[in-house]
């Protein structure tokens, strides 16, 4: 019966195909067609019944028996995903993990991948996952999960597999730079939940703004900081470093809270009807701020369009690294209740017309990811300390025990001189942000 039914929609297959040849004699009294668009027509119905052709000598002589719904469920599989990096057919079990990842918590590692340069590379690990404290990197090359090799996997199958229950074990064997042969990670996955946006002060009167991911929160967000010290924030630091990206019209609201006029991003793709220009609004702009923004390879997508817009506007320094490179846009389009297709159907263009696909945002200011080494020179002491300084050391000699030091209470939202030493492209931004603000006349 089996053989039968696969036998029965070859035949299907074959009688439309005949009823489309067909189709233009039909017609051809009331429509007729141009010489171009039969020889498109015929084009098409060559392909189609090569396709069918090969769909059939695979079912018949496979090695191994496969149903006509896994064959077609491969071959949209590779259709996609030849066309680029970021489109693929996505199966009732991908579009119901998409759907989950979209509800903004699920249990799985913290890390955004691509593909780039042909290899399955870590975008960014999100801040307090356990893909963060297990000590991933951006530009991570994932060349195994477990035992099996990333070469020929999507993006997708990839996520699947990296995803599962909270407390479940994995393995990734890593190609890192520098490094003189593959690292492998143990990772325990756990349950992701993004915190989109936090703040920080940096002495009086900078204000440290991160961005992790570019949620649905993220301009409300980012207000609400604004709103609490506005007149006393004179400069701003932005930092998207590992921020993989995320809502377009986050971006774009982000930016415009800085940006009194003028194009934001520009989106083109073949068909025109998708083509779209976001502009800047004047209502509710800071304007006085001076603005650095730190990016690194891990910023992609959202945060490279943040970064470029700000950048061409003239309204931000932009510190750090080159960033990733995805400058695409990609809509999920269904094709039954459980199925779907992720396509990219337009590119994204800074104001000045420059593409972020495959070449990213060249920073202003490069800095490189390092620690401040200092040394401190213990006699160089201050005339007020030096009375206690005699009595520590005096405790040393006599074998008493040494007097304490005032204990200070470290406040959290605070970056202090020695979390800066530990950052040097946020103290760099620091240092930018005040000559910014010296040259602003503030």
């Amino acid at each position: 019966m089996k053989k039968n039914k696969f036998i029965t929609i070859g035949f299907l297959t074959t009688a439309l195909a005949g009823a489309l040849l067909l189709t233009p004699s039909l017609f051809a009294k009331e429509n007729i067609p141009s010489s171009d668009e039969v020889s498109v027509q015929q084009s098409r119905l060559q392909s189609l019944a090569k396709f069918t052709k090969v769909l059939g000598l695979v079912e018949k002589y496979n090695v191994d028996p496969v149903t006509i719904e896994e064959l077609m469920d491969k071959a949209l599989s590779g259709m996609l995903s030849n066309l680029d990096a970021h489109s693929t057919f996505l199966n009732a079990k991908h579009f119901e993990s998409m759907r989950i990842q979209t509800n903004g918590e699920f249990g799985g590692l913290g890390i955004t991948v691509g593909i780039k340069d042909g290899a399955l590379t870590v975008i960014a690990p999100i801040e307090g996952t356990p893909a963060d404290k297990a000590g991933l990197k951006s530009g991570d090359i994932i060349l195994k999960i477990n035992d099996k090799s990333t070469l020929s996997m999507t993006i997708d199958d990839a996520v699947s597999i990296m995803r599962g229950k909270k407390g479940t074990a994995i393995n990734l064997t890593i190609v890192r730079k520098h490094e003189p042969k593959p690292l492998s990670i143990d990772i325990i996955r756990g349950t992701i939940k993004i915190q989109s946006v936090y703040a920080k002060k940096i002495g009086d009167d900078i204000l440290y703004l991160r961005v992790t991911s570019f949620d649905k929160k993220v301009v409300e967000g980012v207000k609400k900081e604004l709103s609490k010290s506005a007149n006393k924030n004179k400069g701003i630091i932005l930092d998207l470093r590992n921020n993989p990206g995320g809502l377009l019209d986050q971006a774009v609201g982000l930016v415009d809270l800085f940006v009194e006029e003028g194009i934001i991003v520009s989106q083109k793709g073949r068909d025109k009807e998708e083509e779209k220009i976001y502009r800047a609004s004047s209502s509710g702009t800071y304007s006085k701020q001076t603005i650095v923004v730190l990016v690194n390879e891990g910023s992609a997508s959202a945060s490279e369009i943040v970064a470029g817009a700000l950048q061409d506007h003239k309204r931000a320094v932009i510190v750090g690294e080159n960033t990733f490179g995805k400058g695409s846009v990609q809509v999920i389009l269904p094709i039954t209740e459980d199925e779907a297709i992720k396509l990219t159907i337009a590119r994204y263009y800074l104001p000045s017309g420059r593409t972020i696909q495959a070449v990213g945002v060249k920073p202003d200011v490069e800095v490189h990811l390092g620690e401040l080494k200092t040394y401190e020179n213990e006699f160089v002491i201050k005339e007020a300390d030096l009375k206690k300084h005699l009595e520590g050391e005096l405790a040393k000699v006599d074998g008493k025990k040494e007097v304490k030091k005032e204990e200070v209470k470290k406040d959290k939202n605070i970056i202090t001189e020695e979390n800066l030493k530990k950052d040097f492209q946020l103290k760099e931004a620091v240092g930018i942000s005040k000559a910014l603000q010296i040259m602003k006349g503030n």
